[in-house]
């Protein structure tokens, strides 16, 4: 009965570092797949000289496959762009749940977090 109450209390103090443990990988993932993101928008406008498929500035590039979903095989984020001729913002939007909630970079390398609690920093480190 001690053994079973000792492993009890030791799966209560693990299962939630555990957790956050893997949720640190997982924004490590969408963190990449952001900066990747971000290159291939540098290199459509150097391309383009805009950040939008038409000259009205109202059609968002698609982004590569790869980026869409990360990580691919089993989607924990989902990457979008929304762009205007001269500006963009990148979305990895969370499919489950985490603190730090959807990482946001912009044209101009500000990084964000939808969540309130945790700073940036602590997101993006």
């Amino acid at each position: 009965m001690i053994v079973v109450a000792i492993i009890g209390i030791l799966g209560a103090i693990a299962y939630p570092s555990y957790t956050e443990y893997l949720n640190r990988g997982y924004r490590s993932e969408a963190r990449t797949a952001l900066l990747e993101a971000q290159q291939f928008m540098e290199r459509f406008y150097a391309a383009n000289s805009r950040y939008t498929t038409d000259a009205a500035g109202l059609v968002n590039p698609a982004l590569p496959a790869r980026l869409q979903n990360i990580p691919a095989n089993s989607p924990r984020y989902t990457l979008s762009v929304a762009a205007t001729l001269n500006s963009y913002t990148l979305t990895a939007t969370l499919l489950g749940n985490d603190k730090c909630g959807n990482l946001t970079l912009t044209n101009t390398g500000v990084k964000g977090r939808s969540a309130t609690g945790p700073t940036v920093q602590d997101c993006w480190k």
